[in-house]
């Protein structure tokens, strides 16, 4: 049909922090994002949101093409419930998939810092008294990742970044005698949560780079074991099934 907007229909979600998150877009460009009202209620919020968004631009659940998952490390059930919804609704109307690792979608927050950082460190909380951290380097106008995500103590992984190096991330607030004592710039809090209108940015270009995956290979990431699942392997002697 002439003048019809070929562009592809795009759900983003975020659901590995205390806040989630979803949005829309069209190829690159976000027509709308909505935050969850009240913090740690992804399985109660995600699919209104979801539904909410579709109808204020008028698409139908069989009208979506991609959707991009934000899917860790991050909080284990938030991980689960955001790749849950995903795989759900990619069997059931034929979406494509996209795994969309969460310290790169909040790498981009920095982004909007004045000046962006030359070097950033995102850092969120492993529990056990460790954090996760990912590198990234500022070249052009984006962020690309150092290597892998690491598991540590924070002293030991915040004295090998950089220097001079900002961090952002909810780890920062369960960390902050580690953090403030590694001569490191700490973003402002607003930059600490992972957002749904940057998982669209992410999302976007892992897609033009042909990283689908199919819903029953659309995993979380997980830098190590979750915990639980760590004390049922020590308690019955093999993994869960």
């Amino acid at each position: 049909m002439p003048g019809r907007d070929i562009r592809p229909r795009i759900v983003a979600i975020e659901t590995t922090g205390r806040q989630g998150s979803v949005a829309v877009a069209a190829d690159d460009e976000l027509l709308g994002m909505t935050r969850f009202a009240a913090d740690l209620q992804h399985a109660a919020e995600l699919l209104p949101a979801i539904d909410r968004l579709c109808d204020t631009v008028d698409w139908r659940p069989d009208q979506i093409d991609e959707i991009y998952v934000s899917a860790g490390p991050g909080s284990f059930t938030g991980c689960r419930i955001g790749v849950t919804v995903a795989r759900a609704l990619a069997q059931a109307v034929s979406v494509r998939l996209v795994r969309v690792p969460t310290v790169d979608v909040l790498a981009c927050n920095a982004l909007e810092h004045e000046p962006p950082p030359r070097h950033l460190v995102v850092l969120l909380d492993a529990q056990r008294r460790q954090v996760y951290t990912a590198v990234f380097h500022l070249t052009g106008d984006d962020y690309v990742r150092e290597g892998d995500v690491e598991a540590g103590d924070p002293e030991a992984l915040l004295s090998k970044v950089p220097r001079p190096c900002a961090t952002l991330g909810e780890g920062i607030a369960h960390h902050r005698e580690a953090v403030e004592a590694a001569d490191v710039e700490i973003l402002p809090e607003s930059a600490w949560t992972a957002r749904a209108d940057k998982v669209v940015r992410v999302g976007r270009r892992l897609a033009r780079q042909g990283a689908y995956v199919q819903a029953n290979e659309l995993i979380p990431i997980y830098v190590r074991m979750p915990e639980a699942e760590e004390r049922w392997q020590q308690r019955h002697g093999r993994p869960p099934t």
